[in-house]
């Protein structure tokens, strides 16, 4: 038996075991239908097991600097007792927005704060929703991110318990959006948490939401993420995804989103630092006139490995997509962006765009970008293209005849370079907290 298999095996066999001290800890929801499913997929991540670069969607990420970590899976809270003081230096400034404060996958009620009417929006711990709106969350839990072909949904959805249940009615408009903060103490261990989140966006409204994961302390930890998104018809949910965790922390996450008729979905992924950070964004456009927009920066040093991977599905005719995904690679990191845009067969008069461009800062930086079309349909508009490349010499040239020092002028070209992805984001505190994260990178 190789190395490798060692530590899935160890891992996995740790993993299964510890599902029945989570189910005692479920005070009498086994009996739920949601329950049904936790056990379905525990049983398809048995079946699955962790992925290796033999698989085609992981051949550029190796996972073995994960599974070699001796991380506390126990759900529970550890002994963490979390005050505003602990938390405040890591939140967004001047943000005018629900909060939700979760520390190591635990909500913290104290800490957390919900702003807009209940007639508005309803906001509630993954827990406590599932008391108060089972119906719901059994009629879309699990039922859009595939757990019997993905090992880490299938291990999510079978611990899913906490996370945030975010439920607009019709015909409403949220103006405040919801901030979601996954924060890792690593002062306490190598803390596990498993984030279920579902969103849906009911007819004719509109709604904003940001998830952001930050490491307190310079230990490891792991989040292994799953977020559900529906957005029903006349809709439309912006989506901003932050990752500025420390250089220990493994982050795997899933967003899956449904579209039908005339809705719109808006999602910008920032990827600053982390350990391995994968993100798989998978949208269904399953109705006429979706609009999904797909924005992405990620800026990798030192030994970080961002992976990117989207899949955009066109189900029905007139629909539009548009991706752009930018990477500024420093010291010995490592990128991957894998997008594929599916267009099927019923799908005519379909517009789907898609682009990604990088720049690599160091000789020892590398990226792996893998753009795809699959067309089934004979009237469509569809386009595809990547680049990788190092600083224009001639624009840092111009720039330093104008007497801007060397370093100066990286900078802005930088700025300027990852100022398409960022201006995209509408919410105006958190494109300043984006700014200055990039101006902090690029001056480190």
């Amino acid at each position: 038996m190789n190395e490798t298999t060692t530590y899935t095996t160890d891992l996995k066999s740790r993993l299964l075991s510890s599902f029945s001290q989570f189910e005692k800890e479920l005070n009498g929801s086994i009996s739920s239908p949601i329950h049904t499913l936790r056990k379905d997929a525990l049983e398809q991540f048995d079946r699955l097991g962790f992925p290796t670069t033999k698989h085609e969607e992981w051949k550029y990420t190796d996972i073995k600097g994960l599974l070699k970590q001796d991380f506390d899976f126990a759900p529970t809270n550890n002994g963490v007792s979390t005050s505003v003081y602990d938390v405040q230096d890591l939140l967004i400034p001047d943000a005018e927005a629900n909060i939700l404060i979760f520390v190591n996958g635990i909500y913290q009620v104290g800490l957390s704060k919900i702003v807009s009417p209940s007639q508005d929006i309803i906001i509630k711990d993954f827990t406590e929703a599932y008391t108060t709106h089972a119906s719901v969350i059994d009629s879309y839990f699990a039922k859009f991110a595939a757990y019997n072909t993905n090992a880490f949904v299938a291990l999510n959805t079978a611990f899913a318990q906490k996370g945030s249940f975010i439920y607009v009615p019709n015909n409403k408009i949220v103006e405040k959006p919801v901030i979601i903060y996954h924060i890792a103490d690593t002062s306490v261990g190598k803390p596990v948490s498993m984030p279920r989140n579902l969103l849906v966006t009911g007819k004719n409204s509109q709604a904003s939401v940001v998830e952001v994961y930050l490491t307190k302390g310079e230990g490891t930890s792991f989040a292994n993420t799953v977020t559900e998104i529906v957005i029903q018809e006349n809709a439309s949910l912006e989506h901003i995804k932050i990752q500025n965790e420390g250089s220990e922390a493994y982050n795997i996450g899933t967003t899956q989103v449904y579209q039908v008729r005339d809705s719109k979905f808006f999602s910008v992924t920032i990827s600053l630092n982390g350990a391995i950070v994968r993100n798989d964004l998978n949208i269904v456009l399953d109705d006429q006139n979706c609009e999904a927009n797909l924005y992405g920066l990620y800026m990798p040093t030192g030994k970080t490995h961002i992976d990117n991977h989207s899949l955009v599905d066109h189900a029905k005719p007139h629909s539009y997509s548009n991706e752009l995904y930018k990477g500024i690679l420093d010291g010995k990191s490592t990128g991957v962006f894998n997008g594929k845009i599916f267009v099927r067969q019923d799908a005519q008069k379909t517009n789907a765009f898609q682009s990604n461009r990088n720049i690599l800062l160091s000789k020892e930086a590398s990226m792996n970008t893998k753009p795809q079309l699959e067309i089934f349909a004979d009237d469509v508009k569809c386009s595809h293209g990547a680049t990788t490349g190092q600083l224009d010499n001639d624009m840092l040239f111009y720039l330093r005849s104008r007497g801007i020092s060397l370093e100066k002028a990286k900078a802005l070209l930088m700025h300027a370079f990852a100022a398409d992805v960022v201006n995209q984001i509408k919410i105006e505190p958190v494109r300043h907290y984006i700014e200055n994260a990039i101006t902090s990178r690029l001056t480190e």
